[in-house]
């Protein structure tokens, strides 16, 4: 009886400290940005960079560095991803953007340096950008007479948009990536408080001034319908990894990947791929687990898997592109990570 009020208490306390730390801060704002994408963005400059007439270069490109740009988990992307894919993007580049948004920013290959150290930090970035492409690649392979029928449903939609000034879209999606990094930074609550303030204040003088009767309102429909779509299953995903977390302690881990061989490899890929990692935990995470003995090149399988992928990501994943494409996309992470950790056990 303990041990299932334990994993109760477990399941329980992840959902808490989830909700409490990225709904507001990351969730929130995600929601909002892939809801005005939906609206504001047509279709046509989705394809132009992110459609299967795009030149390849420049889609697998630009998907694959946008995480940089985006302080989020494998969680906050979803709406993103969702939004682009919806709108007839291809589903290598999306994809690519899928896996790249949480696996490659700034601050976690920053925080990989300072803490693990710099050589791990260098091989986490160069093989997240190159996982993001080739993942993509491959998914546009496996699933290219699918993705066909796709992009021609997709085409056959009407796409009665105004379009909006690239520099207007420019500033206004600007703002409001800056509100959601803003509010995931380590600034005092009161300085980021006016910051969003200020901050949410133009945004409310662009629509005032630039959108059009009905678009605001549209906005907020497609931004609610995204979190109709993304929350439930979410948050039922939070609840289930925090139950077995309850159950299963880092020591554990720890010594089944003291070794770099493909076995602990795979393991390390596994439980990441599994398990949820909030943006920017998975280093102190990693760090505690070499601390007990973890090899250096489990220890790249985990970051490359950890902050991609996850129980509740997948599950929303589902939901959007289908099982076929979600289970191909799990399956290439792990393989990925569980490789290249090896490769680079070998190397360091």
């Amino acid at each position: 009886m303990q041990i299932i009020i334990a994993i109760f208490q477990g399941g329980l306390q992840e959902l808490l400290n989830y909700l409490s730390a990225h709904v507001i801060t990351c969730l929130v704002p995600a929601f909002f940005i892939a809801g005005a994408m939906a609206v504001l963005v047509t279709k046509g400059a989705v394809m132009k960079y992110f459609g299967a007439q795009a030149k390849k270069w420049v889609s697998y490109g630009v998907a694959s560095v946008s995480g940089m740009l985006l302080a989020v988990c494998s969680c906050t992307v979803l709406p993103l991803f969702a939004g682009i894919y919806n709108l007839g993007a291809g589903l290598g580049p999306a994809v690519t953007f899928l896996y790249s948004g949480p696996a490659i920013n700034i601050l976690a290959i920053a925080l990989t340096g300072a803490a693990i150290g710099w050589q791990m930090g260098i091989a986490r970035g160069i093989g997240a950008v190159g996982f993001s492409i080739i993942i993509g690649i491959i998914m546009s392979i496996l699933f290219r007479k699918d993705e066909s029928s796709r992009i021609a449903d997709t085409d056959a939609l009407s796409d009665e948009k105004t379009e909006k000034s690239p520099v207007f879209l420019a500033i206004f999606f600007g703002v409001m990536v800056a509100i959601l990094i803003v509010s995931t930074s380590k600034l005092a609550p009161w300085i980021k408080i006016a910051i969003d303030i200020g901050l949410i204040n133009s945004l409310a003088i662009m629509v005032h001034h630039y959108f059009s009767t009905g678009e605001f309102r549209s906005w907020m429909e497609e931004t609610w319908s995204l979190a109709k779509m993304v929350v439930p299953t979410l948050v039922i995903g939070v609840f289930v990894v925090g139950m077995v977390t309850a159950v299963l302690p880092p020591e554990w881990i720890a010594r089944y990947v003291g070794e770099n061989t493909i076995a602990a490899n795979f393991a390390a890929s596994l439980v990441g791929a599994l398990f949820y990692f909030s943006t920017l935990t998975e280093v102190p995470i990693v760090k505690g687990l070499m601390d007990l003995g973890m090899n250096q090149g489990p220890a790249l399988s985990l970051l490359l898997a950890g902050p991609a992928v996850s129980i509740p990501n997948l599950l929303v994943v589902n939901r959007i592109m289908g099982f076929k494409r979600t289970a191909a996309y799990f399956v290439l992470v792990v393989a990925m990570a569980t490789i290249t950790g090896w490769i680079y056990g070998y190397i360091a």
